[in-house]
């Protein structure tokens, strides 16, 4: 993931292909944050570490590219 905010900390991935139907991440030293980049002024999910890995294992196994 390389589409860095620095102001704001959000990301998103190199592989969305600028099309703005993706969402961004933002890390922290203890929470992981998740938006829609389409509306970023709305709600964000927050996940702490071991909620953070238990979610992409679910994403991983849904879809396993």
């Amino acid at each position: 993931m390389t589409e860095h905010t620095p102001a704001r900390g959000w990301f998103t991935s190199s592989r969305s292909a600028n099309n703005a139907a993706c969402v961004e991440v933002r890390l922290s030293t203890d929470t992981i944050g998740v938006r829609d980049s389409k509306d970023r002024s709305g709600p964000a999910l927050a996940f702490d570490q071991a909620a953070w890995t238990g979610f992409l294992t679910t994403l991983k196994a849904a879809d396993p590219r």
